[in-house]
């Protein structure tokens, strides 16, 4: 996959990029990231990359002439190049978007900042992007975000591709209470099915303790979920125990 980013400030992509499994993938040629500096594509001789809004208005507003000469220079006749803009006002970014942007070839991500972008510059981008509602000082931040999401998704990535499907919210539900050595810590033991080496025992015990998970912390996630008979039956049980009370619950990792 071919990743651009466009920002006014590329040295903050330099640290995350080059460390751990970004590194790694981008060396083994999984993903190319490339960088462009908006502020080249300015008009005058300061780099001048903002102005002051029309109609008044408090802090300044990035203009559309550097953003569009960027693009046109990083895209030139690629047309198959998903453009995102990060933006506050974008579509809420989820696990299965991820999955969705791993899917393509080439992205580019615009990186917004200051009081926000010249409104014709939505016009360059295929989607918008929010990463949750809260403000950010730039786009940057949040484009890191998305981009670590997505590229662990490409196959090859994480070297194993049952760690990423597995993960919180890739089946809409939590990931379960994982456990390593020691056996025993500070009193707190790991539960004895873990140590069983019954698979199909670990496997039941692994996917109720999920539901118990995404039922206690985010009970949204199973609203409308098309729940199997299997795991009806592991929430059925979960209740019972939620009423009982059951010995060792605090051993669950909850």
């Amino acid at each position: 996959m071919r990743i651009d980013i466009l920002t006014i400030f590329p040295e903050m992509f330099r640290g995350p990029f080059d460390n751990s499994i970004i590194k790694r993938a981008r060396e083994q040629g999984l993903i190319a990231i490339n960088i462009t500096d908006i502020r080249e594509f300015a008009l005058d001789k300061h780099k001048c990359v903002d102005d002051y809004p029309f109609g008044g208005g408090v802090g300044m507003v990035m203009k559309p002439e550097p953003v569009y000469g960027a693009i046109e220079h990083v895209i030139g006749d690629r047309q198959q190049a998903r453009v995102i803009l990060m933006c506050p006002q974008g579509e809420l970014f989820s696990q299965a978007k991820a999955a969705e942007l791993a899917g393509c070839q080439e992205l580019v991500f615009i990186c917004g900042h200051y009081e926000g972008m010249d409104e014709r510059v939505r016009h360059l981008a295929t989607n918008e992007i929010s990463i949750g509602d809260y403000i950010l000082t730039g786009g940057e931040l949040a484009a890191m975000v998305v981009i670590d999401a997505v590229a662990r998704l490409i196959p090859g990535v994480l070297g194993e591709e049952e760690s990423a499907r597995q993960d919180s919210f890739s089946e809409r539900l939590l990931e379960y209470p994982q456990y390593t050595r020691p056996r025993e810590f500070r009193g707190m033991q790991v539960p004895e099915v873990l140590l069983s080496g019954h698979h199909e025992n670990i496997r039941l015990w692994r996917r109720q303790e999920s539901l118990r998970r995404t039922l206690k912390r985010r009970p949204d996630l199973l609203s409308g979920e098309d729940l199997s008979p299997e795991d009806r039956r592991l929430l059925q049980e979960i209740n019972s125990e939620e009423k009982t009370g059951p010995a060792g619950e605090g051993n669950r990792g909850d």
